[in-house]
């Protein structure tokens, strides 16, 4: 099937450049979870998830599996009860939709200009990106649905980092010294 583009996503949990072990079917998998915004159109995204379905099972509904599983998934799936409230994650928004993507090879990660990020820094959970990505129907131990294989990623712009780490600008000030730091003794550094 071929790569569809998505729309622009806030990136969450990025694992683009070193793989990590899927505890589910135990195999190393690069991944991203694209966050899009409420009301984002989705329809490209959609049509090949459909078009997946059909060329597995084909285009009798009667045929198909029942309860397949969509890669579609609320953000509020992601909510904490904490304190006996709801709590959605930062960016988390109630009614938009996420999607997980994978991959058993190393995604190619572009800038703007589609130059190689080099720096790991540089992609980060809290910016924008966009993906090529293919949809495929699975039937595996039972399970079966529609998920998206990610292809390459694109950096589209900075955001604010997702995460409970402070800044550290925002947990120290400026330290003012002395140009010539004077010690009369070794004895003086314990006083």
């Amino acid at each position: 099937m071929a790569n569809v583009n998505t729309p622009t996503f806030r990136v969450s949990y990025p694992n683009v450049f070193k793989a990590r072990k899927n505890d589910l079917n135990g195999k190393d998998e690069f991944s991203v979870v694209a966050l899009f915004k409420k009301g984002e159109d989705l329809s490209k995204l959609k049509d090949a998830a459909q078009k997946a379905i059909v060329d597995k099972w084909g285009a009798d509904k009667t045929k198909w599996p029942t309860n397949l599983r969509s890669p579609f998934r609320d953000q509020s799936e992601r909510a904490k009860d904490v304190s006996g409230k709801r709590i959605l994650p930062p960016a988390h928004e109630e009614g938009a939709i996420f999607l997980n993507l994978k991959s058993s090879q190393r995604p190619g990660v572009v800038d703007q200009n589609v130059e190689d990020i080099i720096d790991e820094s540089q992609f980060y959970a809290g910016c924008y990106a966009r993906a090529s990505i293919n949809a495929y129907a699975y039937d595996m131990k039972g399970n079966r649905g529609v998920s998206f294989g990610l292809g390459n990623v694109q950096k589209v712009k900075d955001g604010e980092p997702l995460g409970n780490r402070a800044k550290p600008e925002q947990d120290f000030a400026p330290i003012e010294t002395s140009a010539n730091p004077s010690v009369a003794s070794a004895s003086d550094l314990f006083s």
